[in-house]
């Protein structure tokens, strides 16, 4: 019962002591987290820069620790691959973003919801985050991303990877 008691309090704590999310002109936020897809998992890093009340642009970049290698026939090849490993550049993505803050518009100052475009190394996509800060400095964060227009012929082993839907969560950072 005490334990019970103990997580209520510090979930009250978190929220009735939770800070505003977005600020708007001059803003800057930094998520780090892990990122997850199909084939693959690793990690994300991205900053963003408020430009307006609900405004901001940034950029974000991941990299997969975790692929699975591949093993078997692809694209009605006769040669077979063995153990085939992807390249830095099948697990790296980079992409430069801006996003539509809205924490003030449906008037949670705690949470910041932010759907967005991203032009990046692999593809032209979107994504819809949300951030929601315990403290002045450290909060949560979680983002869907998915691409709109992929660059390529998308004829290589591994060009799905950083090429579709992602999952990315872990902390936020107000600076």
């Amino acid at each position: 019962m005490k334990k019970v008691i103990t997580l209520l309090f510090l979930v009250s704590f978190g929220f009735t002591q939770a800070q505003q999310a977005f600020k708007g002109k001059g803003d800057v936020k930094v998520n780090v987290g892990a990122n997850i897809q199909d084939g693959g998992s690793g990690v994300q890093g991205s900053v963003d820069f408020g430009l307006g009340e609900n405004f901001s642009f940034g950029f974000v970049a991941n990299y997969l620790l975790g692929v699975d290698n591949f093993n078997g026939f692809y694209h009605n090849n006769p040669t077979p691959y063995s153990d085939y490993k992807p390249d830095f550049s099948d697990r790296f993505d980079a992409k430069a973003r801006i996003s539509a803050n809205l924490s003030s518009v449906i008037g949670v100052d705690q949470l910041d919801v932010y759907p967005g475009l991203s032009l990046g190394l692999h593809n032209f996509g979107g994504h819809v985050g949300g951030r929601y800060f315990f403290t002045d400095g450290f909060g949560v964060f979680t983002e869907l991303g998915f691409p709109i227009a992929k660059y390529g012929s998308n004829n290589g082993v591994f060009d799905h990877l950083n090429n579709q839907f992602t999952f990315s969560l872990g902390a936020s950072f107000n600076l």
